[in-house]
């Protein structure tokens, strides 16, 4: 991790907890269920103690069972511990699911129902009326729904999600220019990384001297809806979604991990734009992670990176051990205000790192 932050945002460190959380990885066998297990490795504040995973891996050591794909080799202590089959009972209260869609929504409502805290990077419960789409820097208030669910549950178990792996980077990159001037409307086009579709997720035949100009599972409508939610406001019980309309487009391109895409943006106050400033405030954005010095949390949760032809996923993506957003390329647009080019790494600001930041942000405030 890059230098600390000085004071004063020392003052408020959030307070480690006496000893490491035990905590249980759903889909674990999966690409981000590896980069979970990769991700908690030595983590000052959790420990894996149960990996999840289906019923063909159940009763196998998980380094027997996970076709590990990461470029760093699998801790031993994940190593050693038994796959157990999904439905188990869990000793461990917090859950980060990596689950496939096809069976996240029911399994992670199950063990919220069962007292668990899920922390999900699953899709199925992010526009729920009352489980938080969380990216602590822009919405750490929104955990204040956290308390309606429980509620709904009849226990002390909720689901907390983070968003679609794009709309990360879309959302933090925008998130100072919403502030500054208000937005009107977005226009993005995504370039996506292999990675974002799984190991076995895109044939070699069909990507290699290609772009794929489509991805399923409602990538396009995810990008439109969910930065509403997250920039939009939590008030009175419910979530108000932020009034900005969005139109996206979305392609896989031969790139491992990475996702770039290029955002146009119209302004509400569009007489006073001043790209300086702009460039400013979003060097200069930080929010609750970086204030509670969080393990997970960049220095800084935007980088502004200088030249025409940057960021690029090549040279950018790892920045803050791929926990922050880079940003270039910030200009006037002819058709609307300011465009400009952000890029997010997919698997881990964009996933299990996600998940790990927004877990932090409930033991620091006191919600594990």
């Amino acid at each position: 991790m890059e230098d600390t932050l000085t004071l004063p945002y020392a003052a408020a460190q959030a307070k480690a907890p006496t000893k490491r959380i035990p905590v249980a990885v759903l889909g674990a066998t999966g690409s981000v269920g590896q980069r979970f297990v990769q991700l908690l490795d030595g983590h000052p504040w959790f420990k894996l103690h149960e990996v999840v995973a289906s019923e063909r891996s159940a009763g196998k050591p998980y380094g027997e069972a996970a076709d590990w794909r990461l470029d760093t080799v699998m801790p031993d202590d994940a190593a050693a511990l038994p796959v157990k089959p999904l439905g188990v009972e869990l000793k461990s209260r917090l859950v980060f699911s990596g689950l496939d869609s096809a069976v996240a929504g029911e399994a992670e409502d199950d063990y919220a129902n069962r007292g668990c805290v899920v922390v999900s990077n699953s899709r199925n419960h992010r526009m729920d009326s009352d489980v938080p789409l969380l990216i602590p820097e822009i919405n750490a208030d929104h955990i204040g729904a956290v308390e309606r669910q429980q509620k709904r549950r009849g226990g002390r178990g909720y689901i907390v999600t983070n968003p679609n792996c794009s709309v990360v980077g879309l959302a933090l990159a925008i998130a100072p220019i919403e502030r500054l001037y208000g937005i009107e409307a977005i226009h993005v086009t995504t370039m996506q990384a292999i990675s974002g579709a799984g190991y076995n997720g895109v044939a070699s035949y069909a990507i290699i001297d290609n772009v794929i100009p489509y991805i399923g599972g409602g990538e396009e409508g995810k990008i439109e809806s969910e930065p509403r939610k997250i920039l939009g406001r939590f008030e009175k019980d419910q979530f108000i979604d932020a009034p900005f309309r969005i139109s996206a487009q979305v392609n896989r391109v031969p790139t491992i991990d990475g996702h770039l895409m290029t955002i146009s943006l119209g302004l509400r106050d569009r007489n006073f734009v001043n790209v300086e400033q702009v460039r400013e405030a979003i060097d200069n954005f930080r929010g609750e992670p970086q204030h509670l010095r969080l393990p997970s949390a960049p220095r800084k949760p935007l980088h502004y990176v200088d030249g025409d032809d940057r960021p690029q996923p090549r040279l950018d993506r790892d920045r803050e051990q791929g926990m922050s957003v880079s940003v270039g390329r910030l200009r006037p647009c002819p058709l609307l205000d300011l465009r400009m080019v952000a890029l997010v790494h997919n698997t881990i600001r964009g996933a299990a790192g996600a998940a790990i930041l927004n877990a932090e942000l409930l033991e620091a405030k006191g919600l594990l």
